[in-house]
């Protein structure tokens, strides 16, 4: 193909970092879209971006479309015409509506029955009329988080658009969008103050990064890395940069030039939390940590110019990070001297939610179901009260100054302050831990105690939003409790396996004698429930199958570790056995659709047939067989004791007639099949494996 490249840039003010890299693409798919939907051939799209601009390159631009016939599709012949030939109203009205006459009409098959057609050949259209329409409407379609209005114009953008380039090898495609016309002219580097025209889309990269601007991302981001690992290198020292800090530094500067800076020693008796969560979330430093994980007095400053004035940007930057670390150690400090009762008495100003109380009636709700959680866990006297200690103060830092102005270390700050106040260390652990697991992926608490006290607040926080009918619906989930229930099922499953159905009552009972009024039934069944299905959806992120989940959800389980044993165990039985599963699982359904439960299990043998008595004889043999397996969690046994079943369950519904009209007879052969269903009902709901199987059936 040969043909012009296309360039359009986008200059604006400073557009936001990260949806600028999302922006930026979906403005090269827009463009794509755009020129296919015109039939205009292409070669490849490209997206580059830099803070002030968006751009897109298209390769290989065709002159124009080439002519086409477009045949479109009237009524049928049979209607189009009366039986002399001449036509009707609707042919008339079809061609009229086209700016035809019917004589150019033209009968065709299509599928088996003849249409009137109209073929209209369309024209070739120029590159330039396209594009010019298509950007305009792109630029228009491109989404943000947030956009804006400015002046008085109508459109909407991220930030305002100050220039826009459109050139088509080295013409210029004429367009305008929101009062500013297309042209040649770009800018460069802010502080160089240079305007350079673009002679050609070939020479854009080149001009720019002659004006100060590295437009491709990939570059800067190079850039920047490879300058980091010299300064790790030279000082034998490794810098925490987050991907997502450093993506957005990425796309903070348009030329980057990496530099070393440092702070004064003194600054490192401040946790080093608050140092480096200043460094990265205000300034977009790097810190760097020496060879023992220890940080260092060093960091990465990354500018944004190619001039070479170092000592006075390091100078400038030092000056900056000196400010902000000596607020940080004046909180600090401050902190330090309020004992943590105080703070922690501080709470009650401080609301939770706005029918649930404060944060201080939380605190006490927190320590009393911890010390609840330490008792049914087992702990030994000396770690229930730790545990009771951490969960006493695990808040106490959200009103200490460190915490308000760095309110990502909350928890952290926490662990410190109850280390200075002479608490044990396991209680400063888990009071930093119990924030955990803040996010997917994120470290379980390391120990028990931080186990206890993490699931103790997570629970009253969802059973608090339950009870104030707040839960979440849909995609909304204001409170995080979809996360925090997670959270709890990971840390009981991992760290602390423990039940939580008689915790959840728990928690409930701590808002009820607060004085929260609710259905205290329906808010049970109802966080029951939401555990369940987020524990349904763990196991089938990790492989097990859709009924098999349910099937084990459907009897009530909610303990993390059970439920996932349980269906790890179900899955492992039907892979080995699937026949005899699905049978079984139909036999089921069907005894547990008919059987009365009113009638209860005890049947009269006297009344049984052979097929009856085998089946009675199983029954109790594998309830036996189940009911040591699961006191032993050995649910592989008790799967492998339901499997049995099948045999004897099999014979009877061949050989016996359940209904009989015979009372005694049919209320006898209920009760031996509410006997069956009741072996399964500790352990899975099995019908639900025969929903799938029915589901098919034509």
């Amino acid at each position: 193909m040969t043909g012009r490249d296309y360039l359009i840039e986008l200059g604006c003010e400073e557009l936001p970092a990260h949806p600028l890299y999302r922006a930026c693409a979906q403005f090269g798919d827009l463009i794509e879209r755009g020129l296919a939907d015109a039939g205009l051939a292409h070669g490849p799209v490209r997206t580059l971006c830099a803070p002030r601009r968006m751009a897109v390159i298209v390769a290989d631009v065709a002159a124009a479309t080439e002519e086409v016939c477009q045949s479109l599709r009237g009524p049928a012949a049979a209607i189009a015409f009366d039986s002399t030939g001449a036509p009707t109203k609707a042919a008339e009205g079809f061609a009229r509506g086209r700016n035809a006459r019917t004589a150019d009409l033209v009968v065709r098959d299509d599928g088996g029955r003849d249409y009137v057609f109209l073929d209209v050949w369309c024209p070739p259209r120029s590159a330039r009329d396209i594009l010019a329409d298509a950007v305009p409407s792109a630029i228009a379609r491109v989404s943000w988080p947030r956009s804006q209005r400015w002046g008085r114009r109508p459109e909407r953008f991220a930030r305002p658009i100050r220039w826009l380039v459109s050139l088509l090898g080295d013409t210029v495609v004429p367009f305008s969008f929101a009062g500013v016309e297309a042209g040649r002219r770009t800018r460069g580097l802010r502080v160089l103050g240079v305007e350079p025209e673009l002679s050609c889309a070939d020479a854009y990269e080149r001009t720019l990064e002659d004006a100060g601007v590295i437009v491709d991302a990939r570059r800067r981001r190079d850039i920047i890395e490879r300058g980091v690992h010299e300064i790790e290198r030279d000082l034998g020292a490794r810098a925490d940069m987050p991907r997502k800090v450093f993506e957005e530094v990425v796309n903070l500067v348009e030329y980057p030039r990496v530099l070393r800076g440092s702070f004064d020693e003194a600054f490192l008796d401040v946790p080093h939390e608050i140092i480096c969560d200043s460094m990265l979330s205000n300034q977009r430093y790097f810190p760097l940590y020496d060879e023992h994980g220890r940080l260092t007095r060093n960091f990465v400053l990354v500018a944004n110019t190619p001039l070479s004035a170092e000592r006075e940007i390091i100078a400038g930057n030092e000056r900056v990070v000196r400010a902000r670390l000596f607020d940080a150690k004046f909180f600090y400090d401050e902190d330090l001297d309020v004992p943590l009762e105080t703070l922690r008495a501080r709470l009650e100003r401080v609301g939770f939610q706005k029918r649930l109380g404060s944060l201080l009636q939380k605190s006490d709700r927190i320590e009393r179901l911890a010390a609840r959680i330490a008792q049914r866990a087992g702990f030994d006297a000396q770690r229930t009260a730790d545990t009771c200690r951490a969960a006493r103060f695990a808040k106490a830092d959200l009103v200490s100054a460190a915490v308000v102005e760095f309110t990502s270390q909350q928890g952290v700050m926490g662990g410190y302050y109850a280390r200075a106040a002479g608490e044990p260390e396991e209680v400063a652990v888990a009071i930093r831990d119990h924030y955990r697991p803040r996010f997917a992926g994120d470290a379980l608490p390391e120990t028990v105690i931080g186990a206890a006290v993490a699931i103790a607040d997570k629970l009253d926080t969802i059973a608090g939003i339950f009870a104030a009918d707040e839960a979440p619906t849909g995609s909304s989930d204001p409170y995080a409790l979809r996360r925090a229930a997670i959270g709890i099922i990971a840390i009981a499953r991992d760290t602390l396996p423990i039940d939580l159905a008689p915790l959840i009552e728990e928690a409930l009972r701590g808002y009820a004698e607060q004085g929260v009024e609710f259905d205290f039934d329906a808010v049970e069944a109802a966080i029951r429930s939401f555990i369940a299905n987020r524990l349904v959806g763990v196991v089938r992120e990790e492989g097990a199958a859709p009924d098999t989940a349910r099937a084990v959800a459907s009897v009530g389980v909610i303990s993390p570790a059970d439920f996932i044993d349980r269906c790890l165990a179900l899955d492992e039985a039907r892979e080995h056995d699937r026949d005899t599963f699905e049978d079984l699982a139909v036999a089921y359904a069907r005894a547990s659709h008919i059987a009365d439960p009113s009638l209860g299990i005890e049947c009269d043998r006297a009344l049984m047939g052979t097929a009856e008595i085998e089946l009675l004889l199983a029954v109790d043999d594998e309830r036996a067989v189940v009911s040591r397996a699961l006191r032993d969690r050995d649910y592989a046994r008790s799967f492998s004791a339901l499997a049995a079943l099948r045999v004897p369950v099999d014979r009877f519904f061949e050989e016996v007639l359940v209904m009989d009209e015979d009372r005694s007879l049919r209320e006898n052969r209920l009760k031996l099949l509410n006997r069956f269903v009741a072996v399964f009902s500790d352990v899975a709901d099995i019908g639900e494996l025969a929903r799938k199987r029915q589901a098919a059936r034509p």
